[in-house]
């Protein structure tokens, strides 16, 4: 359980850091840019230390997939970013599989 705390804390710091690159405007801005490379290492650190338990495979998926619908989720609510029909069908096939994996696959370490 707890390499699933540390992996959801490497995404969380992933989704940070992507988010304040977009608002570091190609790091011209002092804090977002600070907040990249902090959320960066803080992101590779957890999953590091996820990897110890969870195979890399089924890591880097769960990884991605939430990643990619969480920094959607925040380009919308916070810079405007719209999302289209196809955008939001395949973001929610994304959360589909990564739910499957997470909670139906062998392959993953519970």
């Amino acid at each position: 359980m707890k390499s699933w705390i540390f992996l959801g804390i490497a995404i969380v710091a992933e989704v940070l850091a992507t988010s304040a690159l977009k608002a570091s405007a190609g790091f011209t801005k002092l804090v977002p840019s600070v907040l990249v490379v902090g959320g960066y290492a803080i992101a590779f650190y957890f999953l590091a230390l996820t990897l110890k338990a969870i195979p890399v495979g089924i890591a880097y998926a769960v990884w991605a997939g939430l990643g990619i619908l969480l920094v959607a989720l925040i380009g919308w609510l916070a810079f405007g970013q719209r999302l289209d029909l196809p955008a939001v069908i395949g973001m929610t096939l994304i959360v589909s599989g990564v739910l499957v994996i997470s909670l139906l696959s062998n392959s993953s370490a519970h």
